[in-house]
C-alpha cells in the first residue's frame, strides 16, 4: 500500500513537472515575441528636428553640389569625362592620391611607436605624453604650417643645421615641392593615428603577450603574431581617417607645395575662384564624397568593430 501511494505521489509530481516544463516555452514566447510595427516607431516623431535640420543644412547643399556637377554648363557628364580625360586634371587626381598615401604610411610609421611609448610608459608620463600629442592638435593648423615652412625653407633652422654639421654642401628643397606637403601633412596628421592606436593597445591584456612568449615564441614572432593583429582595429581606423581628411585637406598643400603637386581640394578652389567653372568644381568634390562613402564602405567590411568597440568587447 506504501509502494503504491509514493508511485502515485511521483507519478503526480512528474506530471506537475511536466506541465510546467510545457507551459515555460509559452511564457517565453510571450515574452520574446517581437515588437509590432507601432511601437518600433513610438517615439520617431522626436526625431523629426534633428531630421529637418540634417536635410535643411547638409542634404540640401550636397544635393545642389550634386545637380551643378551634371547641370553646368551643360546638362550630362562632360564635367566628369573633362576630369578624367584631361591629362592635366588626372595628375591632379593622382598627386591628391599618392600624396593622401605617402601621408598615412609615414603617419603610421611614426605614430605606432609614439601610441606604443605612451601605453608602455609609467601612467603619469603617459599623460604628459599623450597631452603634449593633444596640444598640438589644438594648436591653430595655419600657425603650424607656417612654422613649417620656415623651418624648411632654404634659410631655415633645418637646412642652416644639416650645414653646419657637414652632412650637405647647399640648402635642400623642402619646401613648394612633394617634400614639405608630405612633412607638413604627417605632423599634422600623426595625432589621429596615436589616438585611436593608444587606446586600442591600452585594452590588449598583457597576460596575451606573456601567454605567447611562455609557449615559445620569440620577441618577433610575438610581436608580428600576437601584439601586430590585437593593434589592427586601431590601425585600421587611423589609417582610414586620416587617408580620407588627407584627401580633403587645402591649407598645408597650398602653402607647402608647388604647381606641380597640385591636389584636388587646391584644383576645386581654383576653378571656383579663378575660372568661376562650378560644374567642374562640383564634379571635383562629388569625386571626393564618392571616395570617401566607398572607403568607409569597405573599412566597415573589414573592421565592423570600432577600437572601443573591440576593447569593451574584450
Amino acid at each position: 500500500m506504501k509502494m503504491t501511494a509514493t508511485a502515485s505521489r511521483q507519478s503526480t509530481q512528474a506530471g506537475s513537472d511536466t506541465g510546467a516544463a510545457g507551459s515555460a516555452p509559452g511564457k517565453a514566447a510571450v515574452v520574446t515575441q517581437s515588437p509590432s510595427l507601432a511601437q518600433r516607431w513610438r517615439g520617431a516623431g522626436n526625431l523629426v528636428p534633428a531630421l529637418l535640420f540634417l536635410g535643411l543644412f547638409f542634404l540640401a547643399p550636397l544635393i545642389g553640389l550634386l545637380l551643378r556637377g551634371v547641370l553646368e554648363p551643360t546638362p550630362g557628364l562632360g564635367n566628369y569625362e573633362q576630369l578624367f580625360a584631361n591629362s592635366a586634371y588626372a595628375r591632379v587626381l593622382l598627386n591628391t592620391f599618392s600624396v593622401a598615401g605617402l601621408v598615412t604610411l609615414f603617419s603610421l610609421v611614426l605614430g605606432f611607436p609614439l601610441a606604443w611609448a605612451i601605453t608602455l610608459v609609467p601612467r603619469g608620463w603617459g599623460r604628459w605624453i599623450l597631452s603634449i600629442v593633444l596640444l598640438s592638435m589644438w594648436t591653430s593648423l595655419l600657425a603650424r604650417t607656417y612654422s613649417w615652412l620656415v623651418l624648411l625653407q632654404a634659410s631655415g633652422v633645418i637646412n642652416k643645421a644639416l650645414m653646419a654639421m657637414g652632412i650637405i654642401d647647399q640648402p635642400l628643397e623642402m619646401v613648394h615641392n612633394l617634400t614639405g606637403v608630405v612633412i607638413g601633412m604627417s605632423y599634422i596628421m600623426i595625432p589621429f593615428i596615436v589616438l585611436p592606436l593608444q587606446a586600442t593597445m591600452q585594452a590588449i591584456d598583457p597576460m596575451i603577450l606573456q601567454a605567447g612568449s611562455i609557449c615559445g615564441a620569440s620577441p618577433g614572432t610575438n610581436f608580428f603574431r600576437v601584439f601586430l593583429p590585437l593593434c589592427r582595429p586601431g590601425l585600421f581606423s587611423g589609417g582610414l581617417m586620416v587617408f580620407v581628411m588627407s584627401l580633403g585637406y587645402y591649407v598645408t598643400p597650398a602653402l607647402l607645395g608647388g604647381a606641380q603637386n597640385m591636389m584636388l581640394p587646391e584644383f576645386i578652389i581654383q576653378q571656383v575662384q579663378s575660372f568661376l567653372n562650378w560644374g567642374l568644381a562640383s564634379a571635383g568634390a562629388a569625386l571626393l564624397i564618392v571616395i570617401t562613402l566607398v572607403l568607409f564602405y569597405f573599412y566597415l567590411k573589414l573592421q565592423p568593430e570600432s577600437p572601443v568597440g573591440a576593447s569593451n568587447a574584450r
